[in-house]
């Protein structure tokens, strides 16, 4: 069984995988080791904001590091195969700089613009699909984890997916609001319930710990709609538009490079003032605000996705 990835991954994401699940199942190191998943380790969470000085010291957290932890997620609760790997395959589709694409696409506020690539990119991989034959699974049974409501269910319902990027976004991948104790605490307190509508979903024991929870969540639901998050957003997507205009880069490249070499093309650009702006923006430390348009600025006015939460939680009975 080749470990690889999951070996070298550091020893706070090993503390924390093993709160998320005390047994990583042995199918599942198949799958994290196939090109297409490892593709997703040169591809951070907090869609490019953690190459600006805006944003201080992040905790470098990879589209792989998320989906790993919310297959474990799943796994923990379900002990199902075919969820769990539904919830690792759920960002494969996810370009470089993340949702900063859905921004490019103008899916501002829902961000699911990328999602109908995924079983393209499952069917088109020879070794997952090689892997799923092996596994008696069909593709169509992976290749949309909203089919199965722990892992994922709708605003603001709590599942595996938004579990897991509240909990390691608050362990400093956005905001440092909990340490690795505070998340055992907090996780071990949840567990599948029924809600309102007779459809499982997670939910806490304890009212306490889910006001724990709460406070944490709300600090994070807030610093995801700064003003300097949703400007270096449209900014890195407004770069990548204009350099696929002009045939600087490929659509397709963000799906098959890293950010790392991204970012190359970006300092190496010749065209206009592109690495000079990218050069500011990467270098600054704080922005200007105004109620007016700034002519002669890069000045931008969106509405972004409200992420938030609002979880079950069990009552005397």
């Amino acid at each position: 069984m080749d470990y690889g990835y999951l070996e070298n991954i550091g020893t706070i994401k090993k503390q924390y995988f093993n709160i998320l699940s005390q047994e990583i199942p042995e199918f599942l190191y198949d799958y994290i080791q196939t090109p297409r998943m490892q593709k997703q380790d040169g591809i951070c969470v907090s869609c490019g904001t953690v190459y600006s000085k805006l944003f201080g010291q992040r905790m470098w957290f990879s589209s792989l590091d998320h989906s790993i932890a919310v297959a474990l997620v799943i796994w923990n609760f379900t002990k199902s195969k075919k969820q769990t790997l539904a919830g690792l395959f759920h960002d494969i589709s996810t370009p470089a700089f993340k949702h900063c694409i859905d921004f490019m696409n103008g899916d501002y506020e829902k961000q699911e613009s990328t999602e109908d690539l995924t079983i393209k990119m499952i069917s088109e991989s020879k070794e997952i699909t090689q892997l799923l034959k092996r596994d008696n699974i069909k593709t169509e049974e992976v290749c949309n984890y909203h089919m199965y409501p722990i892992a994922d269910n709708d605003t603001p319902r709590l599942s595996a997916d938004r579990l897991e990027y509240t909990l390691s976004n608050g362990l400093g991948v956005i905001e440092k609001v909990w340490n690795l104790e505070e998340v055992r605490q907090i996780y071990q307190n949840i567990e599948i319930q029924m809600n309102e509508d007779g459809i499982e979903e997670l939910g806490f024991k304890d009212i306490q710990v889910a006001e724990k929870f709460e406070q944490g969540m709300s600090k994070l639901a807030i610093s995801y709609l700064w003003n300097k998050t949703k400007l270096s957003m449209q900014f890195l997507a407004d770069t990548m538009k204009e350099m696929s205009e002009e045939k600087l880069i490929k659509k397709q490249d963000l799906y098959e490079l890293s950010e790392k070499q991204i970012i190359e093309k970006i300092e190496n650009c010749k065209y206009r003032n592109i690495a000079k702006h990218f050069e500011i923006w990467q270098n600054a430390t704080q922005i200007q605000e105004s109620d007016e348009l700034v002519e002669g600025t890069y000045c931008v006015n969106i509405n972004a996705k409200k992420r938030y939460i609002v979880p079950l939680v069990r009552n005397k009975d």
